[in-house]
């Protein structure tokens, strides 16, 4: 449970920003929607040996530029 303490005078939209704020920080859509499907621990490792390789690439790139 989240709770978001509201000062006096306050909006409305300043804490359901903050409250949309944490909600995002705690993750819970995230992990709702890998729970979804699952996905085998191998296919996890090489989508992440993937993304990693991008990234490498891409700050190569950058670094010779």
């Amino acid at each position: 449970m989240l709770i978001i303490p509201v000062k006096d005078g306050e909006s409305i939209d300043r804490a359901l920003k903050k409250y949309k704020r944490k909600f995002d920080k705690t993750g819970t859509i995230r992990a709702l929607r890998s729970r979804q499907q699952f996905n085998k621990p191998s296919v996890v490792k090489r989508q992440a040996n993937v993304k990693a390789a991008h990234k490498q690439r891409l700050l190569s790139k950058e670094e010779q530029a």
